[in-house]
Protein backbone atom coordinates (compact mmCIF):
# COMPACT_ATOMS: atom_id res chain seq x y z
CA UNK A 1 0.00 0.00 0.00
CA UNK A 2 1.32 3.21 -1.01
CA UNK A 3 0.67 6.67 -1.19
CA UNK A 4 -1.60 9.46 1.44
CA UNK A 5 -3.79 6.71 2.21
CA UNK A 6 -0.83 4.30 3.45
CA UNK A 7 0.92 7.53 5.35
CA UNK A 8 -2.42 8.00 7.33
CA UNK A 9 -2.31 4.17 8.35
CA UNK A 10 1.03 4.03 9.76
CA UNK A 11 1.03 4.67 13.62
CA UNK A 12 3.82 4.35 16.04
CA UNK A 13 4.48 0.71 17.35
CA UNK A 14 2.07 -0.03 20.27
CA UNK A 15 2.04 1.05 23.70
CA UNK A 16 0.81 1.21 27.11
CA UNK A 17 0.50 5.03 26.84
CA UNK A 18 -1.84 4.46 23.94
CA UNK A 19 -4.07 2.13 22.43
CA UNK A 20 -3.51 3.01 18.66
CA UNK A 21 -4.93 1.63 15.54
CA UNK A 22 -4.46 2.23 12.12
CA UNK A 23 -6.63 3.65 9.47
CA UNK A 24 -9.53 5.47 10.92
CA UNK A 25 -9.03 5.97 14.08
CA UNK A 26 -5.43 7.19 13.90
CA UNK A 27 -6.54 9.93 11.31
CA UNK A 28 -9.47 10.76 14.16
CA UNK A 29 -6.21 11.41 16.33
CA UNK A 30 -4.51 13.45 14.22
CA UNK A 31 -7.04 16.04 13.04
CA UNK A 32 -8.41 16.00 16.60
CA UNK A 33 -4.48 16.44 17.84
CA UNK A 34 -3.99 19.63 15.29
CA UNK A 35 -6.46 21.80 16.78
CA UNK A 36 -4.66 22.38 19.93
CA UNK A 37 -2.07 24.21 18.27
CA UNK A 38 -4.66 26.64 16.59
CA UNK A 39 -6.03 26.90 20.01
CA UNK A 40 -3.23 27.74 22.05
CA UNK A 41 -1.77 29.90 19.05
CA UNK A 42 -4.24 32.77 19.58
CA UNK A 43 -2.83 33.48 22.63
CA UNK A 44 0.99 32.78 21.63
CA UNK A 45 0.29 35.67 18.71
CA UNK A 46 -2.42 38.07 20.21
CA UNK A 47 -1.07 38.08 24.02
CA UNK A 48 2.76 36.59 23.96
CA UNK A 49 3.99 38.34 20.72
CA UNK A 50 1.99 41.82 19.88
CA UNK A 51 0.32 43.42 23.15
CA UNK A 52 1.75 42.01 26.45
CA UNK A 53 5.11 43.84 25.81
CA UNK A 54 3.90 46.89 25.29
CA UNK A 55 1.21 47.12 26.96
CA UNK A 56 2.80 45.75 29.98
CA UNK A 57 5.76 48.40 29.14
CA UNK A 58 2.82 51.42 29.31
CA UNK A 59 1.18 50.56 32.30
CA UNK A 60 4.39 49.93 34.57
CA UNK A 61 5.31 53.56 32.46
CA UNK A 62 2.57 55.12 34.38
CA UNK A 63 3.25 53.57 37.53
CA UNK A 64 7.04 55.04 37.18
CA UNK A 65 5.63 58.25 35.74
CA UNK A 66 2.66 58.99 36.42
CA UNK A 67 0.85 61.61 33.43
CA UNK A 68 4.24 60.83 31.13
CA UNK A 69 3.25 61.96 27.60
CA UNK A 70 3.33 59.81 25.12
CA UNK A 71 6.62 60.56 23.49
CA UNK A 72 8.42 61.83 26.44
CA UNK A 73 11.12 59.73 28.23
CA UNK A 74 10.55 58.25 31.94
CA UNK A 75 13.40 58.65 34.22
CA UNK A 76 12.38 56.92 36.55
CA UNK A 77 12.92 53.19 37.64
CA UNK A 78 10.62 50.66 39.61
CA UNK A 79 11.45 48.83 42.74
CA UNK A 80 10.95 45.13 42.82
CA UNK A 81 11.97 44.01 45.95
CA UNK A 82 14.15 47.07 46.47
CA UNK A 83 15.71 46.40 43.09
CA UNK A 84 15.50 49.57 40.56
CA UNK A 85 14.09 48.20 37.09
CA UNK A 86 13.91 49.69 34.15
CA UNK A 87 9.95 50.32 33.04
CA UNK A 88 10.93 49.14 29.46
CA UNK A 89 12.50 45.80 30.45
CA UNK A 90 9.74 44.81 32.74
CA UNK A 91 8.36 43.02 30.05
CA UNK A 92 11.23 41.24 29.41
CA UNK A 93 11.97 40.15 33.33
CA UNK A 94 8.23 38.98 33.34
CA UNK A 95 9.49 36.26 30.21
CA UNK A 96 12.39 35.57 32.35
CA UNK A 97 11.36 34.40 35.40
CA UNK A 98 8.02 32.97 33.74
CA UNK A 99 10.77 30.54 32.03
CA UNK A 100 12.42 30.31 35.28
CA UNK A 101 9.64 28.63 36.62
CA UNK A 102 8.64 26.78 33.87
CA UNK A 103 12.12 25.03 34.00
CA UNK A 104 11.61 23.82 37.39
CA UNK A 105 7.62 22.73 37.25
CA UNK A 106 7.82 21.15 34.16
CA UNK A 107 10.11 18.23 34.73
CA UNK A 108 7.35 17.60 37.58
CA UNK A 109 4.64 17.67 34.59
CA UNK A 110 6.68 15.51 32.25
CA UNK A 111 6.80 13.07 35.08
CA UNK A 112 3.69 13.33 35.93
CA UNK A 113 1.76 12.68 32.45
CA UNK A 114 3.65 9.58 31.73
CA UNK A 115 1.76 7.76 34.20
CA UNK A 116 -1.51 10.03 33.81
CA UNK A 117 -4.33 7.75 33.18
CA UNK A 118 -6.00 10.01 30.71
CA UNK A 119 -3.77 12.13 29.07
CA UNK A 120 -6.49 14.09 26.81
CA UNK A 121 -7.86 15.39 30.39
CA UNK A 122 -4.72 16.26 32.12
CA UNK A 123 -3.85 18.58 28.53
CA UNK A 124 -7.38 20.20 28.90
CA UNK A 125 -6.63 20.95 32.72
CA UNK A 126 -3.35 22.54 31.89
CA UNK A 127 -5.06 24.42 29.09
CA UNK A 128 -8.05 25.99 31.26
CA UNK A 129 -5.87 27.19 33.96
CA UNK A 130 -3.69 29.52 30.83
CA UNK A 131 -6.59 29.95 29.20
CA UNK A 132 -8.38 31.64 32.46
CA UNK A 133 -5.30 33.45 33.49
CA UNK A 134 -5.04 35.22 29.81
CA UNK A 135 -8.54 36.20 29.59
CA UNK A 136 -8.71 37.82 33.41
CA UNK A 137 -6.15 40.29 31.70
CA UNK A 138 -8.71 42.34 30.83
CA UNK A 139 -8.63 43.39 34.38
CA UNK A 140 -4.95 44.74 34.07
CA UNK A 141 -5.25 48.45 34.05
CA UNK A 142 -4.05 51.87 35.14
CA UNK A 143 -0.82 51.18 36.78
CA UNK A 144 -1.48 47.45 37.71
CA UNK A 145 1.03 46.38 35.99
CA UNK A 146 2.14 43.73 38.86
CA UNK A 147 -1.32 42.00 38.52
CA UNK A 148 -0.23 41.73 34.26
CA UNK A 149 3.18 39.84 35.25
CA UNK A 150 1.72 37.43 37.38
CA UNK A 151 -1.45 36.47 35.00
CA UNK A 152 1.27 36.06 32.52
CA UNK A 153 3.72 33.83 34.00
CA UNK A 154 0.83 31.41 35.16
CA UNK A 155 -0.35 31.55 31.67
CA UNK A 156 2.88 31.06 30.20
CA UNK A 157 3.51 28.18 32.69
CA UNK A 158 -0.10 26.86 31.89
CA UNK A 159 0.56 27.00 28.34
CA UNK A 160 4.15 24.98 28.78
CA UNK A 161 2.75 22.14 30.94
CA UNK A 162 -0.42 21.38 28.50
CA UNK A 163 2.26 21.59 25.57
CA UNK A 164 4.22 18.84 27.15
CA UNK A 165 1.74 16.48 26.97
CA UNK A 166 0.29 17.69 23.56
CA UNK A 167 3.97 17.12 21.97
CA UNK A 168 4.46 13.77 23.57
CA UNK A 169 1.21 12.71 22.23
CA UNK A 170 3.17 13.30 18.52
CA UNK A 171 4.96 9.74 19.51
CA UNK A 172 1.73 8.00 19.56
CA UNK A 173 -0.04 9.06 16.42
CA UNK A 174 2.65 8.98 13.97
CA UNK A 175 4.99 6.54 12.75
CA UNK A 176 8.83 7.99 12.67
CA UNK A 177 8.51 8.76 8.84
CA UNK A 178 5.41 11.02 9.12
CA UNK A 179 6.32 13.08 12.54
CA UNK A 180 7.75 15.96 10.04
CA UNK A 181 4.65 16.48 8.07
CA UNK A 182 2.08 15.50 10.75
CA UNK A 183 4.03 18.46 13.31
CA UNK A 184 4.41 20.39 10.51
CA UNK A 185 0.47 20.72 9.71
CA UNK A 186 0.19 21.16 13.44
CA UNK A 187 2.12 24.35 13.88
CA UNK A 188 0.63 25.41 10.04
CA UNK A 189 -2.75 25.43 11.59
CA UNK A 190 -1.93 27.15 14.68
CA UNK A 191 -0.83 30.28 12.71
CA UNK A 192 -3.65 29.92 10.94
CA UNK A 193 -5.84 29.69 13.67
CA UNK A 194 -3.65 33.04 15.35
CA UNK A 195 -3.81 34.85 12.19
CA UNK A 196 -7.74 34.88 12.02
CA UNK A 197 -8.43 35.79 15.52
CA UNK A 198 -5.59 38.29 14.91
CA UNK A 199 -7.81 40.17 12.04
CA UNK A 200 -9.90 40.84 14.32
CA UNK A 201 -8.34 42.02 17.55
CA UNK A 202 -6.44 44.33 14.57
CA UNK A 203 -9.73 45.51 13.45
CA UNK A 204 -10.72 46.23 17.40
CA UNK A 205 -7.71 47.92 18.32
CA UNK A 206 -7.59 50.38 14.59
CA UNK A 207 -11.26 50.82 15.14
CA UNK A 208 -12.08 51.42 18.19
CA UNK A 209 -15.66 51.36 17.81
CA UNK A 210 -18.06 51.86 20.47
CA UNK A 211 -16.75 54.76 21.85
CA UNK A 212 -13.61 52.03 22.98
CA UNK A 213 -10.04 53.52 24.05
CA UNK A 214 -7.04 51.94 23.18
CA UNK A 215 -6.52 50.76 26.30
CA UNK A 216 -9.97 49.28 26.32
CA UNK A 217 -9.85 47.80 22.90
CA UNK A 218 -6.41 46.42 23.74
CA UNK A 219 -7.75 44.50 26.82
CA UNK A 220 -10.65 43.21 24.94
CA UNK A 221 -8.33 42.08 22.71
CA UNK A 222 -6.53 40.23 25.63
CA UNK A 223 -10.01 38.78 26.36
CA UNK A 224 -10.72 37.28 23.34
CA UNK A 225 -6.97 35.01 23.03
CA UNK A 226 -7.79 33.74 26.35
CA UNK A 227 -11.18 32.64 25.46
CA UNK A 228 -10.18 31.46 21.94
CA UNK A 229 -7.67 29.11 23.91
CA UNK A 230 -10.16 28.02 26.29
CA UNK A 231 -12.79 26.99 23.32
CA UNK A 232 -10.94 24.89 20.71
CA UNK A 233 -8.85 23.27 23.43
CA UNK A 234 -12.58 20.81 23.71
CA UNK A 235 -11.94 19.91 20.69
CA UNK A 236 -8.26 17.74 21.36
CA UNK A 237 -9.78 16.75 24.83
CA UNK A 238 -12.85 15.06 23.30
CA UNK A 239 -11.27 13.62 20.27
CA UNK A 240 -8.21 12.04 22.38
CA UNK A 241 -10.62 11.04 25.24
CA UNK A 242 -9.80 7.25 24.41
CA UNK A 243 -6.14 7.84 24.23
CA UNK A 244 -4.99 6.02 27.89
CA UNK A 245 -1.94 6.32 29.59
CA UNK A 246 0.04 4.18 32.12
CA UNK A 247 -2.41 5.01 34.65
CA UNK A 248 -1.98 5.17 38.28
CA UNK A 249 2.09 2.78 38.09
CA UNK A 250 4.60 2.46 35.54
CA UNK A 251 4.59 -1.13 34.34
CA UNK A 252 6.08 -3.27 36.71
CA UNK A 253 7.04 -0.49 39.66
CA UNK A 254 4.09 -0.50 42.26
CA UNK A 255 4.49 3.02 42.50
CA UNK A 256 1.42 6.15 42.74
CA UNK A 257 1.39 8.91 40.55
CA UNK A 258 3.54 11.05 43.09
CA UNK A 259 5.67 8.50 44.11
CA UNK A 260 6.41 7.38 40.66
CA UNK A 261 6.49 10.72 39.12
CA UNK A 262 9.27 11.66 41.62
CA UNK A 263 10.94 8.45 40.96
CA UNK A 264 10.93 8.95 37.50
CA UNK A 265 12.03 12.67 37.31
CA UNK A 266 15.10 11.41 39.01
CA UNK A 267 15.51 8.16 36.62
CA UNK A 268 15.58 11.04 33.80
CA UNK A 269 18.16 12.93 34.62
CA UNK A 270 20.35 9.68 35.06
CA UNK A 271 19.28 7.96 32.24
CA UNK A 272 19.84 11.32 29.72
CA UNK A 273 23.07 10.41 29.76
CA UNK A 274 22.53 7.41 28.68
CA UNK A 275 21.55 9.36 25.44
CA UNK A 276 24.40 11.59 24.49
CA UNK A 277 22.56 12.44 20.83
CA UNK A 278 19.39 13.51 22.43
CA UNK A 279 21.42 15.29 25.19
CA UNK A 280 23.22 17.25 22.54
CA UNK A 281 20.52 18.60 20.87
CA UNK A 282 18.61 20.01 23.93
CA UNK A 283 22.02 21.77 24.63
CA UNK A 284 21.49 23.02 20.65
CA UNK A 285 18.27 23.83 21.38
CA UNK A 286 18.13 25.56 24.45
CA UNK A 287 20.41 28.27 22.46
CA UNK A 288 18.86 28.59 18.86
CA UNK A 289 15.25 28.23 20.15
CA UNK A 290 16.19 31.07 22.76
CA UNK A 291 17.14 32.85 19.69
CA UNK A 292 13.59 32.29 18.22
CA UNK A 293 11.66 33.16 20.94
CA UNK A 294 13.46 36.24 22.25
CA UNK A 295 13.08 37.56 18.29
CA UNK A 296 9.17 36.58 18.68
CA UNK A 297 8.52 38.13 22.22
CA UNK A 298 10.74 41.51 21.77
CA UNK A 299 9.65 42.28 18.30
CA UNK A 300 6.73 44.20 19.32
CA UNK A 301 8.30 46.17 22.01
CA UNK A 302 11.24 46.58 19.38
CA UNK A 303 9.19 47.50 16.78
CA UNK A 304 7.03 50.08 18.76
CA UNK A 305 9.84 51.70 21.38
CA UNK A 306 12.87 51.44 18.98
CA UNK A 307 11.44 51.35 15.30
CA UNK A 308 8.60 53.99 16.29
CA UNK A 309 5.90 51.76 14.48
CA UNK A 310 2.58 52.49 15.73
CA UNK A 311 -0.08 49.13 17.72
CA UNK A 312 -1.91 49.23 14.80
CA UNK A 313 1.05 48.80 12.35
CA UNK A 314 2.95 45.70 14.35
CA UNK A 315 -0.60 44.25 14.17
CA UNK A 316 -0.67 44.08 11.00
CA UNK A 317 2.98 42.97 10.06
CA UNK A 318 2.37 39.90 12.42
CA UNK A 319 -0.47 38.90 10.70
CA UNK A 320 1.71 39.41 7.30
CA UNK A 321 3.97 36.54 9.05
CA UNK A 322 0.92 34.19 10.74
CA UNK A 323 -0.24 34.02 7.40
CA UNK A 324 3.46 33.07 5.63
CA UNK A 325 4.10 31.21 8.40
CA UNK A 326 1.28 28.79 7.72
CA UNK A 327 2.70 28.16 4.19
CA UNK A 328 6.45 28.15 5.68
CA UNK A 329 5.17 25.35 8.22
CA UNK A 330 4.35 23.52 5.38
CA UNK A 331 7.06 24.38 2.95
CA UNK A 332 9.85 23.12 5.26
CA UNK A 333 7.88 20.15 6.00
CA UNK A 334 8.41 19.11 2.36
CA UNK A 335 11.78 20.47 2.47
CA UNK A 336 12.80 18.19 5.24
CA UNK A 337 10.98 14.78 3.36
CA UNK A 338 13.97 15.18 1.10
CA UNK A 339 17.26 16.66 2.93
CA UNK A 340 16.06 15.54 6.34
CA UNK A 341 14.78 17.34 9.38
CA UNK A 342 18.35 18.52 10.93
CA UNK A 343 19.72 19.91 7.45
CA UNK A 344 16.40 21.90 7.04
CA UNK A 345 16.58 23.05 10.36
CA UNK A 346 20.39 24.22 10.09
CA UNK A 347 19.08 26.06 7.08
CA UNK A 348 16.65 27.78 9.54
CA UNK A 349 19.06 28.95 11.49
CA UNK A 350 21.11 30.55 9.09
CA UNK A 351 18.27 32.32 7.98
CA UNK A 352 17.66 33.89 11.39
CA UNK A 353 20.90 34.82 11.85
CA UNK A 354 20.18 36.98 8.66
CA UNK A 355 16.87 38.28 10.60
CA UNK A 356 18.81 39.48 14.03
CA UNK A 357 21.38 41.11 11.38
CA UNK A 358 18.66 42.73 9.26
CA UNK A 359 16.78 44.00 12.05
CA UNK A 360 19.50 45.77 13.75
CA UNK A 361 20.20 47.66 9.97
CA UNK A 362 16.40 48.65 10.05
CA UNK A 363 15.94 52.68 9.43
CA UNK A 364 13.40 53.77 11.80
CA UNK A 365 9.92 54.83 10.58
CA UNK A 366 10.22 52.70 7.39
CA UNK A 367 7.82 50.14 7.34
CA UNK A 368 8.22 48.11 3.85
CA UNK A 369 11.54 47.10 5.49
CA UNK A 370 10.37 45.97 8.12
CA UNK A 371 7.30 44.48 6.32
CA UNK A 372 10.11 42.35 3.90
CA UNK A 373 11.83 41.40 7.35
CA UNK A 374 8.72 40.24 8.38
CA UNK A 375 8.34 37.91 5.26
CA UNK A 376 11.27 35.91 5.83
CA UNK A 377 10.50 35.61 9.76
CA UNK A 378 7.12 33.88 8.34
CA UNK A 379 8.80 31.88 6.11
CA UNK A 380 11.18 30.29 8.88
CA UNK A 381 9.33 30.85 12.17
CA UNK A 382 7.08 27.58 12.01
CA UNK A 383 9.77 25.22 9.68
CA UNK A 384 12.40 25.21 12.04
CA UNK A 385 9.99 25.15 15.63
CA UNK A 386 7.83 22.13 13.66
CA UNK A 387 10.97 20.17 12.56
CA UNK A 388 12.40 20.84 15.77
CA UNK A 389 9.53 19.33 17.69
CA UNK A 390 9.45 16.43 15.34
CA UNK A 391 12.83 16.02 15.30
CA UNK A 392 13.53 15.50 19.32
CA UNK A 393 10.34 12.82 19.28
CA UNK A 394 12.62 10.63 16.80
CA UNK A 395 15.35 11.23 19.92
CA UNK A 396 13.45 10.15 23.21
CA UNK A 397 13.33 6.66 24.59
CA UNK A 398 9.83 5.07 24.07
CA UNK A 399 7.24 5.14 27.14
CA UNK A 400 8.80 8.48 28.63
CA UNK A 401 7.69 10.77 25.57
CA UNK A 402 6.06 13.32 28.40
CA UNK A 403 9.00 12.89 30.69
CA UNK A 404 11.51 14.06 27.85
CA UNK A 405 9.17 16.60 26.29
CA UNK A 406 9.14 18.78 29.72
CA UNK A 407 13.16 18.87 29.26
CA UNK A 408 11.91 20.07 25.86
CA UNK A 409 9.12 22.72 26.59
CA UNK A 410 10.82 24.71 29.72
CA UNK A 411 13.08 25.50 26.69
CA UNK A 412 10.06 26.33 24.27
CA UNK A 413 7.90 28.99 22.53
CA UNK A 414 7.99 31.98 24.63
CA UNK A 415 9.67 31.00 27.45
CA UNK A 416 13.15 32.02 26.85
CA UNK A 417 14.96 32.98 29.61
CA UNK A 418 18.59 33.52 28.38
CA UNK A 419 17.62 35.25 25.72
CA UNK A 420 14.97 37.37 27.23
CA UNK A 421 17.46 38.18 29.93
CA UNK A 422 20.11 39.63 28.02
CA UNK A 423 17.80 41.35 25.77
CA UNK A 424 16.42 43.28 28.95
CA UNK A 425 20.17 43.56 30.42
CA UNK A 426 21.76 45.09 27.32
CA UNK A 427 18.93 47.59 27.16
CA UNK A 428 19.08 48.25 30.77
CA UNK A 429 22.90 48.56 30.30
CA UNK A 430 22.97 51.01 27.06
CA UNK A 431 19.23 52.06 26.75
CA UNK A 432 19.84 50.40 22.91
CA UNK A 433 17.55 48.43 21.77
CA UNK A 434 19.29 48.13 18.49
CA UNK A 435 22.20 46.55 20.45
CA UNK A 436 20.06 44.36 22.80
CA UNK A 437 18.50 42.64 19.44
CA UNK A 438 21.74 42.12 17.78
CA UNK A 439 23.21 40.69 20.46
CA UNK A 440 21.04 37.50 20.44
CA UNK A 441 22.96 36.36 17.05
CA UNK A 442 25.37 34.64 19.59
CA UNK A 443 22.43 32.39 20.84
CA UNK A 444 21.89 30.95 16.99
CA UNK A 445 25.68 31.01 15.86
CA UNK A 446 26.13 28.51 19.22
CA UNK A 447 22.79 26.76 18.38
CA UNK A 448 24.14 26.17 14.94
CA UNK A 449 27.10 24.75 15.55
CA UNK A 450 25.91 22.13 18.28
CA UNK A 451 23.27 20.74 15.86
CA UNK A 452 25.64 20.50 13.19
CA UNK A 453 27.66 18.26 15.51
CA UNK A 454 24.52 15.96 16.70
CA UNK A 455 24.46 12.31 15.41
CA UNK A 456 20.67 12.05 14.40
CA UNK A 457 21.01 8.49 13.02
CA UNK A 458 23.17 7.00 16.26
CA UNK A 459 20.30 9.17 18.71
CA UNK A 460 17.80 7.30 17.55
CA UNK A 461 19.23 4.04 17.65
CA UNK A 462 20.30 4.37 20.63
CA UNK A 463 17.04 5.55 21.83
CA UNK A 464 15.45 2.02 20.81
CA UNK A 465 13.80 4.03 18.02
CA UNK A 466 12.75 3.21 14.07
CA UNK A 467 15.22 5.23 12.10
CA UNK A 468 12.75 6.78 9.33
CA UNK A 469 13.92 6.96 5.94
CA UNK A 470 15.23 10.36 5.68
CA UNK A 471 16.84 11.56 8.75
Amino acid sequence: MSGPAASEARVGPVSPIATEAPGAPARRWRRSWYWYDWANSAFVTTTGTVLFGPYLTAVATEDACPGLAEDATCGTDLRVLGVPVDPGSVAAYTVTVATIVSAILLVFVGALADRSPRPARLLGGFAWTGALAAALMVLVTGSAWELGAILMIVATVALGASLVVYDALLCRIAHPDDRDAVSSRGWALGYLGGGLLLVANLALVSLTPFGLSTGDAVRLCLLSAGLWWAAFTLIPVVGLRRVRGLGRAAPGTGRGIVRGSLGQLRDTFIDLRRYPQTMSFLAAYLFFNDGIQTVIAASAIYAVEEIGFAESQLMALILVVQFVAFGGALLFGLIAARAGAKRTVLGGIGLWTGVVVAAYLLPNGRFLPFVALGVVIGVVLGGTQALSRSLYSQLVPADREAEYFSLYQAMERGTSWFGMLTFGLVHQLTGSYRLAIIALIVFFVVGGVLLARVDVRRGIREAGNEVPAVA
